[in-house]
């Protein structure tokens, strides 16, 4: 009798004020009933997360599932990215962007029996990764406001969830000011003042707010959304407009499209799936099929974006 495929769970008992941890019991319970052997990783760190997921690809698991939000998915990615060991994701954190992007079930356990179905019938989908350095990333990297926001929320210690960030954006808020950065596309330069400036493989981030509308995580292309200068006032009015993705309609926004994205400039750090990735110069770059992914068994409307496009 041949052994029943194995799929490692890495959780994040912290995600989603300890959701993820709750929902241990049933993603197990889901995965062995479904006939796949689920194999438990426990971390305490990002790098704990990223020791560990290396070790199962190693051992040769079938898939490697982040039972969390973002930061779980960017822990499997650092993993799993180049490689024929497929991600899987079980949402449980607070922003689960990667997952609502690849359209995975929103719930961890009936997530958990799509991925068991993919992983027996041999099932999986290839989807683009970006490369910041020897950092990969799944969603969007920030630079400027949105991740000086994200800097000042990972430094909160209250309150916690999304109201964090909420508490993030008005602290920030209150100390905007353009900065001068030089984005090149293909090597196509510029120098630009800007508020921010966003390089997204896929749609959403920040927990469900559209920055890139247009963006495909299989047409091998970025995306760079560009956000020039705009008062206070004017940026609290438009930031409502980034869950539907009609900020792009704003005459101070540009969206423009490349393979390879270098930001230079005096700038906070970036970041991308909400977890700190490079200081400036960064150069990220778009790899086709770079991940395998089992589990995808909704797809997201298509969008109608109106993207400024080069």
């Amino acid at each position: 009798m041949s052994r029943a495929p194995e799929v490692a769970v890495l959780v994040n008992a912290a995600a989603g004020r300890g959701r993820g941890a709750r929902a241990v019991p049933a993603v197990t319970a889901a995965l062995a009933g479904a006939g796949v052997t689920p194999v438990l990783l426990t971390a305490t760190s990002r790098a704990d997360a990223e020791r560990l997921a290396a070790a199962a690809v190693a051992d040769g698991v079938a898939a490697v599932a982040a039972l969390g939000g973002d930061g779980a998915a960017h822990a499997v990615l650092q993993a799993v990215a180049g490689t024929t060991t497929a991600l899987a994701l079980l949402p449980s954190g607070t922003g689960n962007d990667l997952a609502h992007a690849l359209g995975v079930p929103a719930d961890p356990v009936a997530a958990a029996r799509a991925v068991a179905v993919d992983v027996l019938s041999g099932v999986r989908r290839r989807v683009d990764a970006a490369r910041t350095g020897d950092r990969w990333w799944g969603t969007v990297l920030c630079c400027g406001f949105d991740s000086a926001v994200t800097d000042r929320a990972n430094r909160l210690p209250w309150p916690r969830g999304p109201r964090r960030y909420d508490v993030a954006v008005l602290a920030e808020l209150a100390r905007l000011r353009p900065r001068e950065l030089a984005l090149t596309v293909d090597g196509v330069g510029q120098q630009l003042l800007v508020t921010m400036i966003s390089v997204a493989n896929t749609a959403w981030y920040g927990g469900g707010l559209q920055i890139a509308p247009g963006a495909d995580p299989a047409d091998g292309l970025l995306d760079v959304v560009v956000v020039g200068p705009v008062s206070r006032r004017e940026l609290a009015r438009t930031r409502p407009r980034l869950a539907a993705g009609t900020h792009v309609q704003h005459p101070a926004v540009t969206v423009l499209r490349g393979r390879e994205v270098r930001l230079d400039g005096d700038g906070p750090t970036t970041y991308a799936d909400g977890e700190s990735v490079s200081a400036l110069p960064a150069v990220s770059v778009c790899v086709p099929g770079a991940v395998a992914v089992v589990g995808t068994g909704r797809r997201p409307p298509s969008h109608e974006d109106g993207h400024l496009r080069r």
